[in-house]
């Protein structure tokens, strides 16, 4: 599994309020969300007109269809109407086979309860006696 990182900083030259920012950046979220499978959110710069940080986050099973989508974010940000590319910084985490390797969560949480990691639940429904 992996998950791509990114981070875009937008300058807003045109901004004279934040409405016109909110406008702007409000856009550019929409239109990114419409066309690419990507989870965004302003992470900084939030009170500066002319200024806006967005962070950008993909999960696959393939690093290159994360870096696919994290450059076809970038390359919407860098053609956008009112506002300019000032920063891009990305970034490919692995996180073992199938997310395997991830320490914590529902792993530990079933250790700590003597499942010591395994899968409750039954794919397969032919023997269930339950089952019509």
């Amino acid at each position: 599994m992996f998950v791509g990182v990114g981070r875009l900083v937008l300058s807003i030259p045109g901004a004279r309020s934040l409405k016109d920012r909110r406008r702007v950046v409000k856009s550019l979220k929409d239109r990114m969300r419409a066309r690419l499978p990507v989870s965004l959110a302003e992470v900084g710069e939030l009170e500066r007109y002319q200024v806006a940080t967005l962070g950008l986050a993909v999960v696959s099973n393939d690093s290159a269809r994360c870096s696919e989508v994290l450059a076809a974010a970038a390359g919407m940000a860098r053609v956008a109407r009112d506002a300019v590319l000032a920063d891009v910084a990305t970034e490919i985490i692995t996180l073992g086979d199938g997310g395997r390797s991830i320490q914590g969560g529902i792993e530990q949480a079933l250790g700590e309860l003597g499942g010591a990691g395994e899968s409750h639940f039954d794919d397969d429904d032919s023997d269930d006696e339950d089952a019509p």
